[in-house]
């Protein structure tokens, strides 16, 4: 990586860039990989290069543990073939054409094609981050595969190339995504926080396993393109990531809670005032908002953060594990880690 931090790259350049020269000849006749989920504290919403995933902020957040994607990747003759949950797709669905599309990124020759065997333990396309596990566990299985031995932080800034949340979901725990300055990506990589908080829990609220209506790359090009909140964005960002780094050292979890859920509302307020507006909610999502402010209210420490889809996540103390799940008992509660 000694390539000037002015050299704007394209995607396959950068790639090329940060494998330096490795060979990319099968030394395995397959590979398997696992990469978690994770849900943002405080939130990636925005490029500064759509090409290469570059965010216009920073982000943090925090890795579901065992919920994620495990991945199998073999080397083949033919074109890609992809099953996904065990049902092959179809060559012309978005899930195939985006995956293959990353997979060019890598291939010795276009004659070479790839088998991909993916397995989600969360709902796809549901705001559950599941193309960041996806991709980064394809960067992982790469890197298997090829024997080219890279650091997190090389293996953070590919999967970025393919979701730009992947590059978080290359860690385990609180991981800090930084925003970078150089207009080549190289110094936009994540990285995880040196703090563990085995307390602190995060429960998933299912309200639907259903994909989305728009996807989040189509929500975020349309919210920066003229949402008229969006200028503001960049500073609510930078106030609360260092309010939330700051909080999570302390093991504070009113401060943390606080934090990422005005967080998760301001993103989500932002994409309302788009126009079109951008609406992930629907009328559950709202009740389940309500639900946790009353259980606040009555004294249960809770609190929630959502990414974009419907789908609510809930941050407690471990202390109140019982408690929590008790209040959701009328839908499906995943803590992580299960």
């Amino acid at each position: 990586m000694n390539a000037s931090n002015q050299t704007v790259f394209s995607p396959a350049e950068a790639v090329a860039c940060l494998l330096d020269g490795r060979p990319r000849v099968p030394v395995v006749p397959e590979a398997t990989a696992f990469a978690p989920a994770n849900i943002a504290l405080v939130k990636y919403w925005g490029k500064r290069d759509a090409r290469l995933n570059l965010p216009v902020t920073s982000s943090l957040s925090m890795s579901l543990g065992r919920l994620g994607s495990s991945l199998i990747l073999r080397p083949c003759d033919a074109g890609d073939w992809v099953s996904l949950n065990g049902k092959a797709l179809s060559p012309d669905s978005a899930f195939v054409q985006r995956a293959s599309a990353f997979l060019d990124l890598f291939r010795p020759s276009r004659d070479m094609g790839f088998e991909v065997v993916a397995n989600n333990t969360i709902p796809t396309a549901a705001g559950f981050a599941s193309s960041a596990s996806g991709f980064a566990a394809m960067v992982k299985a790469l890197d298997r595969l090829f024997g080219w031995q890279l650091d997190p932080r090389a293996q953070s800034i590919l999967a970025r190339l393919g979701s730009g949340s992947a590059s978080r979901s290359v860690f385990d725990g609180f991981v800090e995504w930084h925003a970078g300055l150089a207009p080549n990506g190289m110094d936009s990589f994540a990285e995880p926080l040196a703090v563990t908080w085995p307390e602190l829990r995060i429960g998933l609220v299912v309200v639907t396993s259903a994909e989305k209506g728009i996807s989040s790359r189509a929500a975020m090009q349309r919210t920066v393109a003229n949402s008229p909140l969006y200028p503001l964005w960049p500073d609510v960002v930078a106030r609360d990531l260092a309010e939330i780094k700051e909080a999570i050292a302390e093991r504070d979890f009113t401060r943390t809670g606080a934090v990422a859920e005005r967080n998760a509302l301001t993103m989500h307020a932002t994409m309302l005032a788009a126009s079109p507006p951008v609406l992930y909610w629907v009328p559950e999502s709202v009740r389940m908002m309500q639900k946790i402010w009353k259980l606040r209210e009555a004294g249960l420490p809770v609190y929630f953060t959502m990414d974009a889809g419907p789908n609510v996540k809930v941050l407690y103390p471990a202390a109140q594990e019982s408690d929590v799940t008790d209040a959701f008992d009328d839908v499906q509660f995943v803590r992580a880690g299960d």
